[in-house]
């Protein structure tokens, strides 16, 4: 054997090495640091935020070790398992939306959860992640671009379940559930053509949606939006507050602990959905800025893993789930900056939560799943 055969045959015996040393557990080395990386800064400032209340930080980090523990056995499971199983896990998705409506129960006037024995869940978020699954399941099957046709039965898919969750009500959820459908249909090749059309059709809906389907409080969140001020001491309250908050912090913030609005209770929901603006008025601009830039590198993971897919629904379904994160993202940041109406959307992996933290967790199981059983092929 030559020194150059020798060396080549080396370098493939460490390069297999190396792949059985990060994917034994089929885990994304990346991924997985970013993420431990984002949860732990957002543990720090849910203390402060909570007022250094221990025991939620506690339970959050239980919700965050579950997420976890789930998220390492998704990531094992084959993407033909889940594109296998979309169909049943969709139509049990649905089953419990409506268990919801007969025998949920609720808080704030909202009828959202089902009781269990010990705990209660929110099936509204177990389909932040079946419904990207099951249209990726649905095309996947297709030429594309989809045909009108298979269009109007992936549209079908996506609104009933879009139409219970806005029943509940919860809008904002519903609104993300139907973006993360979309977007399967927008990387499964939508001509632009169509997306206009159905930009210029939802008009309509959108006018029956405000007169014949959003509640008062609803409502009145989108004026709130348009003009805090007209009820500074009432609905727009709270964003007015979050606005002052982060405009205090300046560019390095008044220090873990130190933020005013939120230590003296100003700042309303400041463990959940404003807990950006706590963050803001801590550590500032820098503060912000560093928590932005974990977000886009775990969102350019997301995209790269989707490049690589080596199946169409993994394609769909890994680049769905990256965008459905990006927009989480982006919806909390604008909604707490003023940029876009109170939703009521946490932001991901960093304001308190149970049930959203662990289907955040098992989305990134998926892409996990996605990325490390294709390298495992690719190397074959």
């Amino acid at each position: 054997m030559s020194r150059q055969d020798f060396e080549r045959q080396l370098a493939i015996s460490e390069d297999s090495m190396q792949s059985r040393a990060v994917f034994w557990l089929r885990l994304d080395p990346v991924l997985l640091g970013l993420l431990l990386l984002l949860m732990g800064g957002g543990l720090l400032v849910l203390y402060s935020a909570s007022g250094q209340n221990l025991a939620m930080v506690s339970r959050q980090a239980v919700y965050l070790a579950v997420g976890l523990v789930g998220m390492v056995v998704i990531a094992n499971i084959p993407p033909r398992i889940f594109e296998r199983w979309s169909p049943w896990v969709y139509l049990l998705g649905l089953g419990l939306l409506v268990a919801v409506l007969i025998s949920g129960t609720g808080a704030k006037g909202a009828q959202r959860w089902l009781a269990l024995p010990g705990f209660r869940f929110q099936p509204s978020e177990i389909m932040k992640l079946v419904m990207p699954m099951v249209v990726a399941w649905y095309l996947a099957k297709r030429v594309m671009p989809p045909s009108f046709r298979h269009l109007l039965m992936a549209m079908i898919l996506i609104l009933l379940p879009v139409l219970l969750i806005a029943k509940q009500p919860d809008l904002g959820t519903s609104l993300l559930i139907a973006a993360s459908g979309m977007f399967v249909l927008f990387l499964a090749g939508l001509r632009w053509r169509i997306i206009l059309g159905a930009v210029l059709a939802a008009l309509p809906l959108v006018w029956g949606m405000w007169h014949y389907l959003m509640r008062d409080y609803q409502k009145q969140r989108v004026l709130t939006f348009l003009n805090p001020e007209s009820d500074p001491w009432g609905s727009g309250w709270n964003i007015i507050q979050s606005k002052v908050a982060i405009g205090s912090g300046g560019i390095y913030g008044k220090g873990w602990f130190g933020g005013t609005q939120s230590q003296l209770d100003f700042l309303p929901e400041s463990h959940t959905d404003f807990i950006i603006a706590v963050l803001a008025e801590e550590f500032g601009l820098v503060g912000v800025l560093l928590l932005l830039a974990v977000y886009v590198a775990i969102i350019a993971r997301g995209i790269v893993i989707a490049l690589n897919a080596q199946t169409l629904f993994g394609k769909l379904l890994a680049g769905s789930i990256t965008l459905t994160f990006f927009v989480y993202v982006f919806v909390n940041i604008g909604m707490v900056s003023g940029l876009l109406p109170v939703v009521g959307v946490p932001l991901p992996l960093v304001s308190r939560g149970g049930t959203s933290v662990v289907t955040l967790l098992a989305g990134f199981g998926v892409l996990m799943s996605v990325h490390s059983h294709r390298s495992w092929l690719g190397r074959g």
